[in-house]
């Protein structure tokens, strides 16, 4: 077996987004190669409401998709497919903006706000697939408990324990707990992109410490060990899927292959012609 050692670190840096949203950005523009198909990384802690009840109001988004993961709060969304509901404490949101959607996510104010979001690329035969979504809940999340460690599958499969399907890009997502100077080794795909997102407390990843909201690019390999610190908890976000080797052109809430399709984009945004 081989193990998988650290390629890059990316440490998040704090942003504004949206209406006034306070996060920490992580994975954007300048890693989009790097960490493909994974193109944006957010990740929002606070206790301070002020912080993010701004929301992001209702944007458009075409060519990706976007995975909203909550350990603590509550958001609401809409969407213009005629989605709402509400995404509350270990619950996810998984949207395919495809072809074009508009949608809003507006955070309530809770005790903590702590949770990411995922951009997902889309393939260059699938930008213009349909727009969907579907929620998921609490009990569509795999559960695997070990000594010292519990793994929540959010998507894909660890061991004999399911997460959801992904709807295109085959993709594996893992929320990891370890108790202090617990290990946990993670079987990877050869050839996928593997990263580690060290979301709460530090953690020492393939016998490197990393420092919390760090995200983490492996080498090639076929495993990974995560360990808290003896004195620690530690948790962390872990992702995989295989790379689209595709270019990349990204202006704002779009993501296309060309810039000519990315101008096409934004003249239909201004023509009114964007929802298909």
């Amino acid at each position: 077996m081989k193990e998988r050692s650290i390629k890059q670190k990316v440490n998040g840096r704090p942003a504004i987004d949206g209406a006034g949203v306070h996060l920490v950005r992580v994975l954007g523009h300048d890693t989009v190669y790097d960490f493909d198909p994974f193109l944006l990384l957010d990740s929002f802690d606070s206790l301070y409401p002020d912080d993010y009840t701004r929301g992001f109001p209702m944007h458009p988004h075409r060519g990706i998709e976007t995975i909203t993961y909550l350990v603590e709060g509550e958001i609401e969304h809409e969407d213009s497919i005629g989605n709402k509901g509400l995404i509350s404490s270990g619950q996810s949101q998984w949207m395919t903006a495809g072809s074009g959607i508009l949608h809003q996510e507006m955070p309530l104010a809770s005790p903590r706000m702590l949770g990411l979001q995922f951009w997902l690329n889309l393939s260059a035969k699938e930008k213009m697939t349909a727009p969907k979504y579907f929620d998921i809940t609490g009990n569509m999340i795999g559960i695997k408990s070990e000594p010292g460690a519990l793994v929540r599958v959010i998507a894909g499969q660890y061991k004999e324990v399911n997460g959801i399907r992904s709807p295109h890009i085959p993709t594996t997502l893992y929320d990891v707990s370890l108790e202090a100077g617990a290990s946990i080794s993670l079987s990877t795909k050869e050839e996928e992109t593997v990263f580690v997102f060290l979301l709460e407390g530090d953690g020492i990843v393939a016998g490197e410490q990393v420092s919390e909201k760090t995200a983490v690019l492996l080498v090639d390999g076929d495993a990974v060990t995560i360990t808290a610190p003896s004195d620690n908890r530690t948790r962390f976000v872990f992702a995989m899927a295989k790379p689209l080797r595709e270019p990349i052109s990204w202006g704002g809430p779009i993501v296309m292959n060309t810039k000519e399709e990315l101008q096409k984009t934004f003249a239909e945004l201004k023509e009114g012609t964007f929802i298909k």
